[in-house]
């Protein structure tokens, strides 16, 4: 039901910071970001319900990463500051109906590449 289309990826050295995007076309959901690491199997990131008064993020980038959203620009952030090495990987938003940890996200974009450079 909604096309969403992630920005912001690039090349970075440890340390660095970078700010996703991701543009939603439809209505506001609950948003959702993931990332795969190559050989890896892809981990939720941060949550975000539809009016942006909670949040969740996994313990692996709490901290240092701050899920946002500004529902006037359909847009949905998310902040890297401090990034590591293992934090390389190709960056997703979802959209789900629900903001909870077993929400089933039907819509994803196309995928943001991310590279931390030691």
């Amino acid at each position: 039901q909604v096309q969403l289309v992630e920005s912001g990826g690039g090349l970075v050295q440890a340390g660095g910071n970078l700010r996703l995007s991701c543009v939603a076309s439809g209505r506001t959901f609950s948003m959702g970001w993931f990332r795969q690491a190559p050989g890896k199997e892809r981990e939720f990131v941060a949550s975000i319900n539809w009016s942006g008064s909670k949040t969740t993020s996994a313990d692996s980038v709490r901290g240092r990463f701050t899920i946002s959203r500004d529902n006037a620009k359909n847009t949905v952030y998310l902040q890297m500051n401090s990034l590591k090495p293992e934090d390389t990987a190709v960056y997703y938003c979802a959209a789900t109906l629900s903001f909870a940890v077993g929400a089933a996200y039907g819509s994803w974009g196309q995928g943001t590449q991310v590279t931390v450079s030691s």
